[in-house]
């Protein structure tokens, strides 16, 4: 057994290397995706999300639905097949799931941080009937 393949057949490596990468640049050899390469990282637009849990449906360990807006996440880019994952973003009604690079991923996280989101089924504050 080479030590790339006792490296994978060893699930405790991912806890021995912190998750965050100092220098920002991924390259889909993180423990997170258990060292397989993949050239590009899953991405869901929350704030075009419409709740239909979809792709939650389809690809189940890859993708859940945020508790408190009612919007898809992608929680795992190893979590499913590249296959199943297509298949999930092509069941999205609105588009709203992308593949991006990894060293994208920092700059999407913040931008998403930086928008005033709404749960699903919930009036914005500025569109309340007023009584």
């Amino acid at each position: 057994m080479d030590s790339y393949s006792s490296k994978l057949s060893n699930p405790s490596i991912a806890f021995q290397v912190g998750i965050e990468n100092p220098t920002n640049k991924y390259t889909g050899f993180e423990p997170i995706l258990g060292g397989i390469l993949r050239q590009k990282a899953v991405w869901v637009d929350e704030v075009s999300c419409i709740g239909c849990r979809y792709c939650s449906h389809v690809a189940v360990n890859t993708f859940m639905i945020e508790q408190k807006m009612g919007r898809s996440r992608a929680i795992r880019q190893d979590g499913d097949s590249t296959e199943r994952i297509q298949e999930a973003i092509d069941t999205c009604p609105v588009d709203c799931i992308h593949w991006v690079d990894y060293n994208e991923l920092p700059q999407l996280k913040a931008k998403l941080k930086e928008q005033e989101l709404n749960p699903i089924g919930f009036p914005s504050p500025s569109r309340k009937k007023r009584y």
